[in-house]
């Protein structure tokens, strides 16, 4: 396994739950960068060089890239608090564009599968998310199913290249970010 940051694990998080509906929105982007921004965790970090790497990786092997990306969360050793950060990257990420789509519950539940935390310590801490949890008959068959019907229904457009222009004070993008 590819050892991976905890930082470089959330963007990721939030980036292929930003493409996991097939559409980048520019409110999605502009959440993450100020998810990341506002973030102790992310230092050092340059957020159009990580995010454009993502979106190439996404282009050129959009379903390799996001079985690489279960696998990782797979073999990813995560304290509680780390899943419960992770959560809510993903969810924020979801909720940004203020449109919810089957896809992205689909790929949500993918995610919740490979993490240890219990329904009850998710509510706890994410009262509103109950419909992301509702009960499935998850079996290692049927969780093997929902990833390959996830990644068989999928067809990652390409995506453009990010340009952002920030100044010390806002988090304004400029440029296409894709349909």
């Amino acid at each position: 396994m590819n050892i991976v940051n905890f930082d470089k694990l959330l963007l990721k998080t939030a980036f292929c739950c930003m493409a996991s509906d097939g559409h980048i929105d520019a409110r999605e982007i502009a959440l993450i960068q100020s998810m990341c921004q506002t973030s102790p965790l992310f230092k050092d970090f340059n957020f159009q060089d990580e995010i454009n790497l993502l979106l190439t990786k996404i282009n050129t092997s959009g379903k390799e890239f996001i079985q690489y990306y279960f696998d990782l969360l797979n073999e990813t050793e995560l304290t509680e608090q780390e899943e419960l950060t992770l959560i809510d990257f993903a969810i924020q990420t979801i909720n940004a564009d203020e449109q919810i789509e089957y896809s992205e519950i689909k790929f949500f539940k993918n995610i919740r599968h490979r993490l240890k935390i219990s329904d009850e310590h998710i509510l706890k801490a994410f009262p509103t998310i109950e419909l992301f949890l509702e009960e499935d008959i998850v079996t290692e068959s049927f969780l093997d199913k929902i990833t390959r019907q996830y990644l068989e229904s999928t067809d990652f457009p390409q995506f453009e290249l990010l340009t952002l222009d920030m100044d010390a004070n806002s988090s304004n993008i400029s440029g296409k970010v894709g349909e």
